[in-house]
């Protein structure tokens, strides 16, 4: 019986969480698979440690939580090993940025991935999830405080990458 109260439980906790989840391995990872198999990883952790959830009102922040920690175990994994995907030798033209400085989806998350993972959770947090600052501060385990200073130092980091990903069409605009 506590098996079966269990993975109801869990199934609650999939039905009502699993697109904002998805949302958020997408934005960390920028990739579907792997936005996939992160997901997929959270609910097995999750359903192992589901004796864990006191409180089933925090079980999306406590999902966001498993998730971002698997995430950083993974990074930390594949770090160790440097790959150069083929692909990015090749540019099409379908690959080069517009001349008109618009901010493009693939421009955003591609910025987005650059940030320090401190500085890109808050942000994907608040802006892709509409959490406030107390559900990031409990999805991330730190101070109310640190997540605003992480949400403006972070967006400033977002404003310089984008700037930095048009410039070049600015500089070329400007020389020849």
């Amino acid at each position: 019986m506590d098996n079966q109260r269990s993975a109801q439980a869990l199934m609650s906790l999939v039905e009502e969480h699993h697109e904002m989840l998805y949302r958020y391995a997408y934005r960390l990872s920028g990739s579907a698979v792997d936005a996939d198999d992160l997901t997929q990883q959270t609910y097995l952790v999750a359903q192992s440690k589901l004796d864990q959830l006191r409180d089933k009102t925090k079980g999306g922040g406590w999902l966001c939580a498993i998730l971002r920690n698997l995430f950083l175990k993974e990074r930390r994994e594949s770090q160790k090993l440097t790959l150069v995907p083929l692909d990015e030798t090749s540019t099409s033209e379908e690959e080069q940025p517009k001349d008109d400085g618009e901010i493009t989806p693939e421009l955003l998350q591609e910025s987005l991935n650059e940030l320090p993972e401190e500085f890109r959770t808050p942000i994907i947090l608040f802006y892709f999830e509409n959490l406030s600052y107390r559900q990031i501060a409990e999805a991330m385990g730190i101070p109310l405080g640190t997540v605003m200073s992480r949400l403006a130092r972070g967006k400033e980091q977002l404003r310089s990458q984008l700037k930095l990903r048009q410039q070049p069409l600015v500089k070329n605009e400007t020389t020849e």
